[in-house]
């Protein structure tokens, strides 16, 4: 299990990630998409990067918005695990 972050190790990870936002003990990102199926989709990969890190985030699915939420909950907050697994997602959208 990763350690959680510092403040100042967490400001600059999210610098370098904009995209990305803290909400409490989480960082979230919203993906909005053209239609419904498309964030279905997206979701699906999702799940199997996820699935493949061993590191399973919160996933909303609101119509055509699509929002993930990843926090280590063993660690009460977030930690390196939760950044890697941001970038794996980003490189899904972007």
């Amino acid at each position: 299990m990763s350690d959680l972050l510092d403040q100042e190790e967490l400001k600059s990870a999210l610098k370098k990630r904009p995209e990305w936002d803290l909400e409490g003990k989480s960082i979230t990102r919203v993906v909005e998409f053209e239609d419904y199926m498309e964030g279905i989709d997206f979701v699906n990969l999702v799940a199997e990067v996820a699935e493949e890190a061993q590191h399973h985030p919160d996933i909303t699915i609101n119509y055509t918005k699509v929002t993930i939420s990843l926090t280590s909950h063993e660690a009460g907050g977030i930690t390196e695990d939760d950044i890697e697994l941001a970038d794996r997602i980003s490189n899904l959208v972007d």
